[in-house]
C-alpha cells in the first residue's frame, strides 16, 4: 500500500502560489489515475490537502475553473475501485470543515459542491445510457446480418438454424435481466453514501459507530442543515443538465429509463423522517419542483382548501 504523506505534491496542494497549485493538481490527477489501492484514510489525507488548496485560490475565474479541474476533469478518470471511496472522502471532508467556512469563502465551495453533485451524476447516470445504447445496436446488427445470410441459405439449413437463434435470445434476454438488476447498483451506492452523510434526516446519531483506522472506517458527518439545504436546492439542477430530453420546451420528456425512485429517495427520507420543520420543508419544495411534473416524474397537487377559501367572499356582520 502506498503512503501517500510521501508523494511530492501533497504539501504544495495548500500552496497560495497558483503554478504550485495547478502543478500539483495535474500531478494528483497522474496518481488516482494510476493507483488502485487507495485506502479511505488515505484519500481524507489527500482531501485535506485539497481542501485548503481551494481555500486558498482567489478570483472567481480561478476558483471557477480549479472546482471544474478537481471536479469534472478528475472524477471521470477515476478507476472504479477508488470512484466511491474518493466521493465518500469528499463528503466527509465537507461535512467535517463546512462549518469553519468563513463568508468570503463560502460561494466558491458551494460552487464547488453543486460541481460534485453534478459530475455523480454525469458518471454514474451517463455511462449506463451508453452501454445500453450500445448493447442494443450490436444486437440490432447482429439480428440484421443473421437474417441477411439466412435468406441467401437453403430453407432446410434455415430451419435447423431456428433452435439455436431462439436460445441465443433467449440467453440475451436473461442477460438484459440481470443486468438490469445490476445496472443501478453504483449509482445506489453513491446514494447512500449521500443518506449517511449531508442528507441523513438527523444530525447526530448515537449509534453510529466510531472512527478505526484499522479497519480503514471514518464515521460520515450527519448535514450540516447549511449543507442540506445547499444540496437540495442543486439537485434538480444538475440531474437537469446530465438527463436527455425529446419534445418542445415546457413538455420534455426524459430520453431512456431514469431510476428516479432511487435518486429522490433521500430527499424523500428527509421530508417524511427529519425532525426539523425546516428541512422537511426544503425537502417537500425540492420534490414540489415543477420539472419532476414537466417530466413525468410527479404529478401536480390542486391545493383544493386554498381555492375556496379565495372564491369565498366576506359578507360582513349579521
Amino acid at each position: 500500500m502506498s503512503d501517500v504523506t510521501k508523494t511530492p505534491f501533497v504539501r504544495d496542494l495548500a500552496s497560495s502560489d497558483k503554478k504550485l497549485r495547478d502543478k500539483a493538481t495535474d500531478s494528483l490527477t497522474l496518481f488516482l489515475r494510476s493507483k488502485t489501492d487507495l485506502t479511505l484514510i488515505e484519500l481524507l489525507k489527500l482531501w485535506k490537502g485539497l481542501f485548503f488548496c481551494f481555500y486558498h485560490s482567489d478570483r472567481p475565474l480561478t476558483q471557477q475553473a480549479l472546482a471544474r479541474t478537481l471536479s469534472y476533469s478528475l472524477v471521470p478518470t477515476l478507476p472504479r475501485s477508488t470512484l466511491h471511496r474518493f466521493l465518500r472522502a469528499f463528503w466527509i471532508t465537507i461535512g467535517r470543515d463546512f462549518h469553519s467556512l468563513d463568508r468570503l469563502r463560502l460561494d466558491k465551495y458551494l460552487h464547488l459542491i453543486r460541481c460534485y453533485v453534478g459530475v455523480a451524476f454525469e458518471v454514474l447516470l451517463k455511462p449506463t445510457t451508453a452501454t445500453t445504447a450500445s448493447t442494443n445496436g450490436k444486437r440490432k446488427r447482429e439480428e440484421t446480418s443473421s437474417s441477411t445470410s439466412s435468406s441467401k441459405k437453403r430453407n432446410n439449413k434455415k430451419n435447423k438454424k431456428q433452435p439455436r437463434q431462439e436460445e441465443e435470445e433467449e440467453t440475451a434476454q436473461d442477460e438484459s435481466t440481470a443486468n438490469g438488476a445490476e445496472k443501478w447498483a453504483a449509482l445506489e451506492s453513491y446514494i447512500t453514501i449521500l443518506e449517511e452523510g449531508p442528507l441523513c434526516p438527523v444530525n447526530f446519531d448515537p449509534d453510529q459507530p466510531p472512527a478505526n483506522e484499522k479497519e480503514d472506517y471514518i464515521p460520515m458527518p450527519h448535514g450540516p442543515d447549511g449543507l442540506r439545504y445547499h444540496v437540495m436546492d442543486v439537485w434538480v439542477d444538475e440531474l437537469e443538465k446530465v438527463l436527455e430530453f425529446e419534445g418542445e420546451e415546457g413538455a420534455r420528456k426524459p430520453k431512456g429509463e431514469v431510476p428516479i425512485e432511487l435518486l429522490l429517495r433521500p430527499i424523500e427520507k428527509l421530508k417524511a423522517e427529519s425532525p426539523y420543520k425546516p428541512v422537511r420543508t426544503r425537502a417537500a419544495e425540492t420534490l414540489d419542483d415543477d420539472r419532476l411534473v414537466e417530466w413525468g416524474f410527479k404529478t401536480r397537487k390542486v391545493e383544493e382548501s386554498e381555492e375556496e377559501e379565495s372564491d369565498e367572499e366576506w359578507g360582513g356582520f349579521d
